[in-house]
């Protein structure tokens, strides 16, 4: 059973990966390239200050560094490199998914498949995308130092695990306090809690602001919603695909007596 709901969980991912990757190359793409634009117009805007300044070095390693041709072209970048990148994401992330909803299938109250799959996936988009979103927003090119990626990306990783925890402490909770304090006040409760965590470790972590002054707000906030977007897009296509590909295999009266027992 775990076997055919992981193969079903990839299949799924796949799916909401090819239509993420669609959602971004039309809305997300656009702002890349401008960044891309802006980035390059501040080099070259830099390059004569260089020669006025006598940096022979410099300049001959800045154009080494950024000659005419690059490893993997803008085009490929964009095209082949995205969608391969966004399939490899949404297939990983419907077999994690999968196994997340055999451990919880059962187990959430009176839900069937559909709706335990559209609640995961719920919870996965606010706990994996939102909150660690609100703490450190993705920043398209020109935005932030190579010296920094490293902090960043440790930091965002730091956010997305602690929002994890945060999350399965505070469904734990729920269920602990369900029988005392009734379902509604529970979840409640939990919810608080979960949102407590959240704001503590947001205000703890350290802030990043790298944006450089001239970079236009329109671009980054275009951006950053493509971002957002293209991730609900993902979450919500997972959630979706695998509830009625799990449905059609749990919901089969002898399969779903053995899956609750």
């Amino acid at each position: 059973m775990i076997r055919t709901l992981l193969i079903r969980g990839m299949i799924a991912g796949l799916v909401a990966g090819l239509i993420g990757f669609g959602f971004a190359r039309v809305f997300g793409e656009p702002t890349v390239a401008r960044a891309i634009a802006f980035e390059e117009q501040h080099e070259h805007a830099a390059a004569p200050h260089e020669h006025e300044h006598g940096d022979a070095s410099t300049s001959a390693a800045h154009s080494h560094d950024h000659g005419d041709e690059a490893l993997v072209s803008r085009d490929t970048q964009a095209g082949l490199g995205l969608l391969t990148g966004v399939a490899v994401f949404g297939t990983a992330l419907g077999g994690l998914f999968s196994l997340v909803f055999a451990f919880a299938y059962g187990r959430l109250g009176a839900l069937h498949a559909r709706g335990t799959s559209a609640l995961l996936a719920l919870f996965g988009f606010v706990s994996v995308a939102i909150v660690p979103f609100l703490k450190y927003p993705p920043n398209p090119p020109a935005v932030g130092g190579a010296e920094t990626i490293g902090p960043r990306t440790a930091l965002f990783f730091g956010m997305v695990a602690i929002s994890l925890v945060a999350a399965v402490f505070a469904v734990r909770l729920q269920r602990r306090m369900a029988a005392r304090h009734g379902g509604w006040n529970a979840t409640l409760i939990a919810a608080a809690a979960y949102i407590v965590a959240i704001v503590v470790a947001q205000v703890a972590l350290p802030r990043i602001d790298e944006v450089p002054a001239d970079f236009s707000a329109s671009l980054l906030w275009n951006f950053r919603v493509a971002a957002i977007g293209m991730q609900a897009l993902i979450w919500a296509t997972l959630g979706l695909v695998f509830g009625a590909l799990a449905a059609r295999e749990l919901e089969k009266p002898p399969v779903r007596r053995m899956a609750a027992a």
